[in-house]
């Protein structure tokens, strides 16, 4: 099993706009592209042996992105995972806890913030895993 992923957003407490921080490679899942042929398995497929907890890929993801401690929290029952190359990559969803989305630390970083509608040219993998993702804010 590869290095778990996450996908991170921010959801205004007021407004409820929803935005997906877009990394400097072109996608939404921390912190590298997946490959070409890689796909979400099937849901009804029984889970992996071995699950990994999110809080560290959140923390790393919070160090990378140069944030202090506690500014991700996990969105929890979020779960998927994506098949490449015969390994299993788990994915999970984490929301940024901030009043505002951090601008400034995904710009240094070379991302940015989109909405949904703005993630139509990202790889079907990933397009897939927004769309289970944005369900799972909605609720």
């Amino acid at each position: 099993m590869s290095s778990p992923r996450l996908i991170m957003y921010h959801k205004h407490a007021t407004s409820a706009r929803t935005r997906f921080l877009k990394l400097a490679y072109g996608g939404v899942c921390g912190f590298s592209a997946f490959p070409a042929q890689a796909r979400v398995t099937d849901p009804l497929r029984p889970p992996a042996r071995v699950v990994r907890h999110p809080a560290a890929i959140v923390r790393e993801a919070e160090a990378h992105l140069d944030l202090p401690s506690g500014s991700l929290e996990v969105e929890p029952g979020f779960r998927c995972e994506v098949e490449a190359d015969q390994e299993l990559t788990q994915v999970f969803l984490a929301r940024f806890k901030s009043i505002d989305p951090p601008f400034e630390a995904a710009h240094a970083q070379g991302g940015r913030f989109i909405d949904l509608t703005q993630a139509r040219g990202l790889p079907p993998v990933e397009l897939e895993l927004l769309r289970r993702s944005y369900e799972q804010i909605l609720g």
